[in-house]
């Protein structure tokens, strides 16, 4: 390859311009450039003119070359229109891909300005761009990020709708994407059924909308596309089934966990006390809000503790947190069980044998709690809801065994799995025709959490139906909303939505 060939493929800029010189400037290399001669049409009316007026010197800023920054000096011509009826007397020639219209960088420097921003937005933009020799402001990166275009593409047949926290628990926006292709299509900036509605009415061709539980999300696409078949997400489904399936798992939880006795806590106290004073005024037929106001509690406060038929249903088993002492737990059950005697001191010089670093007071808790009992220590709630939500073949054979005990152990929970089993199976089937006889079977059963669940799938009968049968969902909207949080922390709040919407549309 010759140098002309070179020059041309590396610096693709400069072919329509003749190179004076290039002065090596120390920290800076300055290429000193004019543009080649001949005839220009006039931009205002076309008139192809070659006279020229006078000559203008522009500097611009181009992307670094070997860890410097270039400036190029071009020289650029002012011409003469000759059409009298011009309203442009004169014109400045522009050179494409080098030099625009009151710029002063090159459009690839822009545009690597520009992309640096959509990933790291202004001030960490600016500072990564400092390390690669283009001196910007944050201001700066942000202007050309903003002045970027958003390609606007057709409306996709398959529209999936989501919510994200602008303001977590105040103010949330909504995006929508492509369910099949996954392109960002527009990001609103509320949650609102009317804004959805209204950017419904005006981009007509949408057939399905993938959405999760919102009311407002169905409403607003009954009202802006009624042709349109909703889907509701196969995963939001099945995480209100795990919070309908851990309300069960609480409520009955004296059923299952038969751990070691402990003493009452100051705050089961506190528990069985306040039921005891609701459910005393309630049966002498006080009112629910005349209970606040003797009681001088929230009419919330009130009402859960009215719909608990007893104190039990409101207490947790304990939830034991990982300590120091449980690489040792199988040890110290072995020694158990076979001098159950023994005294704790010899227990502590054996495992510090092995290895334990921690404390005999730690010991003795972790003893008193019954964790190294020969018998298996009971899951906290939700550690069982995980087992229950879990395909039966992916959990370990002792963790299966302890688990068909437990369930065993209560009727409620023995009709709970098979009802979790039988929507895992509409689930993963895509047997939505199924559905109707869940419904009727677990209507049947004494779990009123999940009748709550099973109502609400009821209520939005052909929206879960469709879900459970076409392979559409709101996955790819989920991961979209990965990212705008990692967008968000960026910002730190600093900036609006506008910026917001620039960014999730173009990263």
């Amino acid at each position: 390859m010759c140098d002309a060939e070179f020059l041309k493929v590396v610096f693709p800029q400069f072919a329509a311009v003749l190179i004076d010189r290039v002065v090596d400037e120390g920290p800076v290399v300055r290429v000193v450039a004019r543009t080649r001669a001949g005839p220009l049409p006039c931009p205002r009316c076309g008139t192809v003119t070659a006279r020229v007026h006078g000559y203008q010197r522009r500097r611009l800023a181009d992307l670094p070359v070997g860890g410097r920054p270039i400036v190029i000096e071009l020289t650029v011509r002012r011409l003469v229109c000759d059409n009298l009826d011009c309203p442009r007397q004169t014109f400045r020639e522009q050179v494409p891909g080098l030099a625009q219209r009151y710029a002063r960088r090159t459009p690839a420097l822009g545009t690597l300005i520009a992309q640096v921003g959509v990933l790291l937005a202004g001030r960490a933009g600016a500072g990564l761009l400092g390390r690669l020799a283009v001196t910007v402001s944050p201001t700066t990166v942000l202007r050309l990020l903003m002045a970027l275009p958003i390609a606007t593409g057709p409306v996709p047949t398959v529209l999936s709708v989501d919510d994200f926290a602008l303001r977590r628990g105040h103010r949330h926006a909504t995006v929508l994407i492509d369910a099949v292709t996954h392109r960002r299509v527009e990001v609103l900036p509320d949650r609102h059924a009317a804004t959805v509605a209204a950017w419904l009415r005006e981009h007509p061709g949408v057939q399905v909308v993938c959405r999760d539980g919102s009311a407002a999300y169905a409403e607003a696409i009954h009202h802006g596309a009624p042709d349109a078949m909703q889907v509701s997400d196969r995963w939001h489904l099945w995480h209100n089934l795990a919070r309908a399936v851990e309300k069960t798992v609480v409520a009955h939880s004296r059923c299952w966990h038969t751990g070691p006795p402990r003493t009452i806590t100051a705050r089961e106290e506190r528990t069985r006390s306040r039921h005891a004073a609701v459910h005393t005024l309630l049966d002498e037929g006080v009112g629910l809000l005349e209970c606040t106001r003797r009681l001088g509690w929230a009419l919330n406060t009130v009402k859960h503790y009215a719909r608990a038929a007893s104190a039990q249903a409101l207490q947790r088993p304990p939830q034991y947190r990982r300590t120091l002492v449980d690489p040792y737990r199988e040890h110290l059950r072995r020694r158990l069980a076979a001098e159950p005697a023994v005294a704790v001191t010899r227990l502590l010089a054996e495992i510090r044998e092995q290895g334990y670093p921690g404390s005999a007071t730690l010991l003795v808790r972790y003893l008193n709690q019954g964790r190294a009992d020969p018998v298996r220590t009971p899951p906290s709630p939700r550690r069982l809801v995980g087992w229950l939500m879990s395909r039966p073949e992916q959990l370990p054979d002792h963790r299966r065994r302890h688990l068909d005990d437990l369930v065993a152990s209560c009727p409620q929970l023995t009709a709970l799995a098979a009802r979790i089993r039988a929507f895992a199976a509409l689930l993963t089937g895509h047997h939505g025709e199924d559905l109707d006889a869940w419904i009727t079977t677990v209507r049947d059963d004494d779990l009123p959490a999940v009748h709550a669940f099973a109502h609400g799938l009821d209520t939005d009968h052909d929206a879960v139906v469709a879900g459970l049968t076409l392979p559409y969902s709101n996955g790819p909207t989920e991961g979209v909303i990965t990212t705008v949080k990692l967008i968000k922390r960026q910002m730190y709040g600093r900036a609006g939505f506008p910026l917001l919407r620039q960014r999730i549309l173009l990263s």
